[in-house]
């Protein structure tokens, strides 16, 4: 007899995670809780309400989580101006600890026994899930099917639904993408099928948010993103709310083919992993926030950030986003942004985001200084030479005994 009486799935209303529903009820014969997460995937919600009913479900959560997800997750992982190995915006990882949270405190409302999740024993999002979890409710059992079940392959899945009556759109299903996808406000991701191949290059069909390069618009788009504190509060002037500002760069991006991806990223379960990305208001934001960064911050200030950064990324990515030491890097990160305000202006081209403009009134840059005409004796020429004396002290000392540079 299973000690477990109540489990909150997080539930997609997709063929997987119904199989999961059912499979929860017949192996724990326990009452399953769905929860449904908008978070900007660009896909209605509402229809999984009616497949969990199907299913016999009883407390049904479908939640629009779209305005905290960009406020409380991705504007604080911006301000670090934050990438995973060089080129990976962390479209999937951010995601990843609201849904913990709200799947703990749906379990707390309910008094559910264990939270499950649909995520595979190869993938990184089983341990995200689940660090987020045990953070929030330390003695919580999580259930993951995919690590208990023997039904890996699509066909056993579609077999399992025939055998329980559970309903399955068999006409969208022959439609399927040949790629696993995942979607939110930031991006949408693209792995399996052709792609596990690394030399073989991505379908242009495959991709959904953007135009290729070669069929944007010959006449390029400018764009003027207003900043407070570090983060986009208005495009051209127009006062937006974090979700739309996204939503509205992923529009202006994508139709310029700007913010495709193709890399292989090294997973924190161990294995390398082919994965191509779609984020094209992300990759417009990144280039913006450095570029008012560049005005605002001070040279030490700015440049401990970017040490931080790799850091703070791989923080994120492996799924630690509730612990001590993103709290503390957040906290130095949120400091500096105090004078990041202003406005950049974007010039969007045939998949590129350039900067063509950029002021503040917190700007550290003077003119005065920095010309190459006559500066008025705002900066002694002179001084240089004594400071470039005192740099190289040691490396005339150690020069002086002998010592060969190679």
């Amino acid at each position: 007899m299973s000690d477990v009486k109540k489990v909150v799935l997080a539930y997609s209303g997709g063929l997987d995670t119904s199989v999961i529903v059912k499979w929860l009820q017949e192996t724990y014969d326990c009452e399953v809780v769905t929860f449904t997460a908008d978070i900007g995937q660009g896909e209605e919600v509402e229809p999984a309400r009616a497949k969990a009913e199907a299913l016999g479900v009883k407390e049904i959560y479908i939640e629009d989580l779209r305005e905290e997800f960009a406020r409380d997750y991705v504007y604080p992982m911006f301000r670090a101006n934050t990438i995973y190995e060089g080129e990976y915006l962390l479209g999937t990882s951010i995601a990843r600890p609201l849904i913990a949270k709200r799947l703990i405190e749906i379990a707390n409302q309910t008094g559910a026994d264990a939270i499950s999740h649909g995520a595979t024993g190869k993938g990184n999002d089983q341990v995200r899930f689940e660090l987020g979890a045990y953070a929030l409710k330390p003695g919580v059992k999580v259930i993951a099917p995919w690590r208990e079940w023997d039904l890996n392959s699509r066909e056993k899945l579609m077999a399992y639904c025939q055998q329980h009556d559970i309903p399955v759109d068999f006409t969208s299903q022959k439609k399927k993408s040949p790629y696993s996808m995942d979607a939110n406000l930031l991006h949408i991701s693209y792995e399996g099928g052709n792609l596990e191949d690394p030399w073989t290059e991505a379908e242009e069909d495959m991709w959904r948010w953007s135009v290729s390069p070669e069929a944007a618009p010959d006449t390029p788009t400018y764009v003027e993103l207003t900043y407070e504190n570090g983060d986009i509060v208005a495009i051209d002037g127009e006062p937006m709310r974090p979700h739309e500002v996204i939503s509205k760069l992923n529009q202006l991006g994508g139709d310029n083919g700007i913010g495709r991806l193709d890399i292989v990223e090294n997973r924190y379960v161990g294995m390398k992993s082919r994965g191509c990305y779609e984020t094209p208001g992300g990759t417009i934001m990144l280039r913006a926030h450095r570029a008012i960064e560049s005005l605002t911050l001070d040279r030490e200030e700015a440049h401990l950030k970017d040490q931080l950064m790799p850091k703070y990324a791989e923080v994120i990515y492996n799924g630690y986003w509730w612990s001590p030491e993103r709290r503390a890097l957040q906290a130095a990160i949120d400091e500096t942004q105090k004078n990041v305000s202003g406005v950049v202006r974007m010039k969007l081209y045939k998949g590129n985001a350039t900067v063509a403009g950029r002021k503040s009134d917190a700007s550290l840059f003077d003119e005065s200084i920095a010309t190459f005409e006559d500066d008025a004796g705002a900066y002694d020429q002179k001084d240089a030479e004594g400071f470039i004396k005192l740099n190289a002290l040691r490396l005339r000392i150690a020069a002086g005994k002998g010592r060969q540079q190679d």
